[in-house]
């Protein structure tokens, strides 16, 4: 998948139908890939697999949403803030790379 892709998906993610925000999203986009290689996880340069794509997009979307905290939201979000859904995410993609298997 492409940067492009990323941002559409990322879009539809957080229900955002017009393009006011693209030039923001594209930048938690980028973001959210330089998080996840500090994590130790290694994505491809350009063309993100399926896998890839879904963690990137969901590290991003949690930058977009804390950014702002919400009054008495605690459906999504553990004590440290990171969804638990996205923790397990990077460590079993992280995980699978460092035994040798696919992400």
């Amino acid at each position: 998948m492409t940067d492009q892709e990323l941002l559409a998906m990322l879009k539809a993610n957080l229900e955002k139908r017009n393009s006011v925000n693209d030039p923001y999203l594209t930048q938690l986009i980028t973001a959210a890939k330089a998080a996840i290689k500090r994590e130790g996880i290694t994505l491809s340069e350009s063309d993100y697999s399926v896998d890839e794509a879904n963690v990137i997009v969901m590290y991003a979307a949690y930058l977009y949403e804390m950014r702002r905290p919400v009054e008495g939201r605690t459906d999504t979000l553990n004590p440290q803030g990171m969804p638990y859904m996205l923790r397990y995410a990077l460590n079993n993609m992280l995980f699978a790379q460092k035994m040798g298997g696919a992400s």
